[in-house]
């Protein structure tokens, strides 16, 4: 059960916010304030997750997010934003933010967002249990349990993954579960020809069958069609990761997500080309992506123990 902490100056915001949080069964609200400047780490440092407005007369999000981090807080910030400027809302990233909210405040992006969140800090707890498990196991020396623990720690490509894709802030995008089942069938594949990486990926119409046969709910169902869906839904994924990380960069070169994973998951030529089209809002060239590219890296990251 999580332990949030709201920071919003509209009354009614938080009552309904409250109640959301409260119905879901995520967790409980521990504290309100209605100024970010009434908002110490005192106040809100039993919270896991701060939930807080943007604009706010006194002290706004941002600055109430530096102040809160400068001062040791290490839990999550989830801002709420009707604002679309691109440089306020990469200032928010840079600060900390982890994911935002629209005005008006929709139900289902609210529990969508809480749920996201929650997910990637049980994922944490979780990681971080098993390391602390292994520190005790290697002062013990119990080589046999130290082993076992190890291989619960790799246990779940799908967790790694999901916290990759809350990373690249295309957690709740469609086609989400269809590069999950992929990132299992290609780990199966590393699995069953004993190698500790693929070297390469099946073309990409064999992993898309692939996972179209396992997922398939009527034995009688298009087969084709099903792959063809598939891949438009990861093209879609891809292109939605892309756009994310070309926001960022056009407001930050420096992000570290920008730094981090554009150059990794997309050609050069693929972020440059999205970038400008941000910057003259004009239509996608999604055709364009290099997909294997896409889903390689992303199976790699997803391997790596630090994800």
């Amino acid at each position: 059960m999580l332990k949030f902490y709201l920071v919003e100056d509209d009354h009614a915001i938080r009552k309904m916010l409250s109640r959301i949080v409260n119905e879901s069964g995520l967790g409980e609200v521990v504290g309100e304030a209605g100024d970010g400047s009434c908002a110490s780490v005192i106040d809100v440092q039993d919270a896991d997750v701060v939930i807080i407005d943007l604009l706010m007369p006194g002290r706004d999000g941002i600055e109430t997010v530096k102040a809160l981090r400068e001062e040791n807080y290490g839990g999550r910030f989830i801002m709420i934003s009707q604002v679309e400027n691109k440089e306020m809302i990469g200032e928010a990233y840079q600060q900390g933010v982890d994911t935002f909210i629209q005005k008006p405040i929709n139900r289902l992006e609210v529990l969508a967002v809480l749920r996201r969140v929650s997910e990637h800090l049980l994922l944490e707890k979780s990681v971080q249990t098993i390391r602390n498990s292994l520190s005790l196991l290697e002062v013990s020396g119990t080589a046999d349990i130290k082993a076992g623990m190890i291989l619960q720690k790799e246990r779940s490509i799908e967790q790694q993954a999901r916290s990759l894709l809350l990373q690249l802030g295309i957690a709740g995008e469609a086609g989400t579960s269809d590069l999950i089942r992929i990132m299992k069938w290609l780990k199966e594949q590393q699995q069953e020809h004993e190698q500790s990486i693929l070297p390469d990926l099946p073309p990409l119409k064999t992993i898309y069958e692939q996972v179209a046969i396992s997922s398939r709910q009527q034995p009688e169902t298009n087969l084709k069609k099903d792959v063809r869906a598939i891949e438009q839904r990861i093209r879609r994924l891809a292109l939605q990761a892309l756009t994310h990380l070309s926001s960022l960069g056009l407001t930050d070169y420096g992000n570290p997500t920008f730094e981090y994973f554009a150059s990794r998951l997309f050609d050069f030529q693929e972020v440059r080309l999205r970038m400008r089209e941000l910057e003259e809002q004009s239509k996608s060239s999604a055709s364009k992506l290099n997909l294997r590219k896409f889903l390689y890296v992303f199976y790699i990251e997803s391997c790596s123990s630090s994800h």
